[in-house]
């Protein structure tokens, strides 16, 4: 069953390393025809500074921050995703990791090796859906091997076995 979701990724997310990430934001628009997931939240905006995490979230002096990370100007496509009847918002993600072809894996953690939950949920995403259990959350930073053109951040998350959340945002880098 999650084989038919995934058909919906795989083409565009092979094409995602070789090529700009237009496919890509393609992809993620056509995504919300997926029967199986409800948008809950899109955005696409031109921003300046924004934080990308290379490391998990962590308290330093009383302030929240990345242990690692790089703040890139450009454009932003934000996707965020409810995967329901019955499918994890896990296997989701781990589908569309084998999908990701080509590309570098920047950063990757998981569960409590993440940080916080709320803290990605609330201040790294500003999509408080987002917040779940500590442990089952996962995250991915993406970028082509070759060139610097974009990045690609997945988040998954679970508050209950109903309530499985899938994020995605892909940054095309401009100077």
């Amino acid at each position: 069953m999650i084989k038919g979701f995934i058909a919906l990724l795989v083409m565009p997310l092979t094409l995602v390393s070789f090529a700009y990430a237009e496919p890509t934001v393609e992809l993620l628009a056509r995504f919300n025809a997926y029967p199986h997931a409800v948008i809950v939240n899109q955005s696409d905006a031109s921003v300046v500074d924004h934080e990308i995490g290379l490391g998990a979230m962590q308290k330093v002096r009383g302030a929240w921050r990345f242990k690692t990370s790089e703040r890139l100007n450009g454009r932003l496509v934000r996707y965020t995703w409810q995967i329901t009847d019955g499918f994890s918002s896990s296997e989701v993600l781990a589908e569309i990791e084998a999908a990701v072809k080509g590309g570098q894996l920047l950063f990757s953690c998981e569960g409590r090796s993440c940080g916080q939950g709320v803290q990605w949920a609330n201040r790294v995403f500003g999509e408080r859906v987002l917040y779940g259990r500590d442990d089952l959350q996962r995250y991915r930073v993406y970028a082509p091997t070759e060139g610097d053109d974009y990045r690609l951040v997945l988040f998954s998350s679970a508050r209950t076995a109903d309530r499985q959340y899938l994020h995605a945002e892909l940054l095309e880098i401009k100077p």
